[in-house]
């Protein structure tokens, strides 16, 4: 595979020889690229000054488009910050990462999210988009500066209090300090709901229903004690009444990190009532199990928690037929001293953006159609984030956002390869038979061929407004 030099964006390029996912299926076709978008996807003549990247043996697919990350930065970079996370992306053929408004200060208000979009751009290996923060306080006006700002959609978390000062997510519904602002509930959905509908933006939730985690919250021991303080029913009920206002309103609902068979069926069955409702779950979800908590401990300590055999073979089910629509990970890191803490005061969540292409093609590829990944982490992703219109796709006019693939090559998941700050995961130790070898943004190579992403070159990106 040739080099490229920081100028390939401004020069033709053509990637020969490789299985190209297109809109009509997989094609043996050159990828022609100039002005760091595609120009041709076919067997046409190249110009005679092209680079040629050599991908025989090799699958061409999209970029993938993570809508489900936490960059901790601003806050907590020593957790994570924009060029680590980005440089973990580039790495896994990621090329554009949806950062969630949990940072310090929440992105709660337009002038925020300025503030971090300079942030983002100032050491983004990848392009960034940035989700804004739903308060039980939100006002009309807060949600159409943010739209304006660039918000790519609002998140809610359903189960966690505001601190009004710190200007803070609390990861508890608790009410027990005068400083914090009660979390977002049905109302706030209810009332909000239609000015986000007009906005023709999408409104994210995290469904754990914050009265069922208030009454079933107990001292974190054991890993069965994680499972009973944040039962499946929570995130069951969550999802059926958020549909219900989505029906309502019109709004575009999107349920996070769907965990468990109850919410998937509560989600069934509110799309076959008309919801207008898309759902999404994680690698973790779909790998593991509570049984496996013997060999990773805390770091698979995530929530909502990864839960029985028969929800991870539930949500497999799901994704086979279609109902869940995207994977995304949830990267969420922390340090090394956080996590190897007693398991009731570590902190929550893993990293997982690097690992995200790989594991979805062996998911895919054991569902008996390795083609259905890139629609995972690419197409449906895209059209959520309402970047349909220049991501997600390879074909003529979109951004040349391209990873190249070794179906041959298996990767194994190991601390000394990740690039995030957290270098052990919930994924640790797994094999998938897929390596990711080069990662092109806008036709810049930014990983690959021992190359790392050191440059930012990543754009803050907004979406297509409906």
């Amino acid at each position: 595979m040739s080099s490229l030099t920081d100028r390939a964006s401004r020069t033709s390029i053509v990637i020969v020889g490789g299985t190209v996912h297109t809109p009509e299926g997989p094609r043996e076709v050159d990828v022609q690229i100039a002005g760091g978008v595609i120009t041709a996807v076919g067997n046409d003549r190249a110009p005679e000054d092209a680079r040629t990247v050599d991908a025989r043996g090799m699958y061409v697919l999209p970029g993938a488009i993570d809508v489900h990350v936490h960059s901790r930065d601003p806050g907590f970079p020593q957790k994570e910050d924009f060029g680590t996370l980005t440089a973990a992306a580039a790495a896994g053929g990621v090329t554009t990462v949806v950062d969630m408004p949990n940072t310090v200060p929440a992105v709660d208000a337009a002038g925020v999210m300025e503030s971090k979009a300079a942030l983002a751009r100032r050491q983004a290996r990848v392009d960034v988009g940035l989700w804004a923060l739903l308060r039980s306080g939100t006002t009309s006006e807060d949600l159409e500066g943010l739209a304006a700002a660039g918000a790519i959609g609002f998140k809610a978390y359903l189960g966690y209090a505001f601190s009004l000062t710190r200007k803070q997510v609390h990861y508890s519904p608790d009410l027990d300090d005068p400083d914090l602002e009660a979390p977002p509930d049905y109302g706030t959905l209810a009332r909000l709901a239609p000015v986000i509908a007009e906005l023709g933006l999408p409104l994210l939730i995290h469904a754990e229903d914050p009265g069922i985690l208030a009454a079933f919250r107990r001292p974190l021991e054991t890993y069965a004690d994680l499972l009973a303080a944040r039962p499946a029913e929570a995130e069951a009920v969550a999802v059926a009444a958020a549909a219900e206002i989505a029906g309502a309103s019109g709004v575009r609902l999107h349920v996070a990190h769907l965990s468990s068979a109850a919410g998937l069926a509560a989600a069934q069955e509110a799309i076959r009532a008309g919801a207008p409702l898309t759902l999404e779950t994680c690698p973790q979800y779909l790998w593991l199990c509570d049984d496996d908590f013997r060999r990773l401990g805390n770091a698979m300590k995530v929530y909502p928690p990864i839960r029985t055999a028969s929800d991870r073979d539930a949500l497999l089910e799901g994704l086979a037929k279609g109902v869940i629509g995207m994977v995304a990970t949830d990267h969420a890191p922390h340090t090394d001293e956080e996590k190897a803490a007693p398991f009731g005061e570590a902190p929550s969540g893993s990293p997982g953006v690097q690992t995200l292409y790989v594991s979805c093609l062996e998911l895919a590829k054991r569902q008996g159609d390795v083609w259905r990944a890139p629609r995972w982490v690419s197409e449906a992703p895209a059209a959520l984030a309402g970047l349909q219109e220049s991501k997600g796709t390879i074909a003529p006019g979109f951004d040349a956002d391209i990873v190249i693939v070794d179906p041959n090559k298996a990767t194994r998941v190991r601390a000394d390869v990740m690039r995030s700050r957290q270098r052990h995961g919930a994924l640790d130790g797994m094999e998938f038979g897929f390596s990711v070898r080069a990662t092109y943004l806008r036709g810049s190579l930014v990983s690959g061929e021992g190359r790392r992403a050191e440059r930012p070159s990543g754009r803050i990106v907004r979406p297509f407004r409906r």
